[in-house]
C-alpha cells in the first residue's frame, strides 16, 4: 500500500488502523451521566484517570446532581477529592459550574461548545469530551497524547491545542472525531510512550514519518 503523502491522507490511514486496533476505546473516566462526566473530567485535569476513579464514587454518592452540589462549599468537597492534584481549586470549580447549571441551564449540561466553556474549570478539551463521550455530539478532545501523535505523524506542525483541534477536525467524520481522539490517546498510552515508543510494535509504522523501523 502506498505511503499516505499528506496530512489529511495521514489522519485518514491513521483513524483507520487505529479503529481495527482500538475497536472498544471508551473513555476511562468512570461516570453514568452527562453531568457526571463533567464532574469527572474536571477532576482529571494533571491527575490520572485511575486517581479519579477512585474518588467520584463517594463524590457522586453525596453530591449525585448538579443541584445538590450548587448547594454545597468547596470546603464540602474537598473531603471527596483531597488525593488528587490541585483539589482546592477544583473543588471551587466544581460549585461554580454547579451553580452556573442550576442558574442558567435548568441543572442540565448544556451541548453547545460556548455554553461549556463558558462553565468553570471547562476549556476546549472538557468541552470536547462531554460532547463526544456523553451527548454523541462531535469534538475531538486534544490532551497531550493527542498532541504528540499528531506531531510525529505529521498531522501538524501546531503545539497549541485549540490549533492542533481546528486543523484535525476537517481530516476526520465529524461522527468520528470523538473515537479517533480516545484511540490516538490508548496508543500514546500503550505504544507510542512518550519516553521510549515502541516504533517496531506499532501499527502506523510503516507510514509514520517519525517511525525508527
Amino acid at each position: 500500500m502506498a505511503r499516505p503523502r499528506t496530512p489529511k491522507g495521514r489522519a485518514r490511514r491513521t483513524h483507520e488502523r487505529l479503529a481495527r486496533e482500538y475497536p472498544d476505546a471508551v473513555c476511562e473516566l468512570d461516570h453514568g451521566s452527562a453531568f457526571e462526566l463533567l464532574v469527572a473530567t474536571i477532576l482529571s485535569a494533571q491527575a490520572t484517570d485511575v486517581g479519579v476513579n477512585k474518588a467520584t464514587p463517594a463524590l457522586f454518592a453525596r453530591f449525585p446532581d448538579a443541584e445538590t452540589l450548587a448547594e454545597a462549599e468547596p470546603e464540602d468537597i474537598q473531603p471527596y477529592i483531597a488525593t488528587i492534584g490541585l483539589f482546592r481549586n477544583k473543588s471551587k470549580s466544581l460549585v461554580g459550574m454547579a451553580r452556573m447549571l442550576v442558574d442558567d441551564y435548568g441543572g442540565d449540561v448544556p451541548g453547545a461548545m460556548r455554553d461549556l466553556v463558558r462553565l468553570p474549570g471547562v476549556g476546549r478539551k472538557t468541552a470536547n469530551v462531554i460532547r463526544s463521550v456523553a451527548l454523541g455530539l462531535p469534538g475531538l478532545p486534544v490532551d497531550t497524547h493527542v498532541t504528540r501523535l499528531s506531531n510525529l505523524l505529521d498531522l501538524t506542525s501546531e503545539t497549541d491545542p485549540v490549533k492542533i483541534e481546528l486543523g484535525l477536525n476537517p481530516m476526520i467524520p465529524a461522527a468520528e472525531r470523538g473515537d479517533f481522539s480516545l484511540r490516538m490517546i490508548l496508543h500514546g498510552r500503550r505504544v507510542c510512550v512518550a519516553r521510549r515508543p515502541r516504533c517496531e510494535d506499532c501499527v502506523l509504522n510503516d507510514f509514520c514519518p517519525s517511525s525508527t523501523v
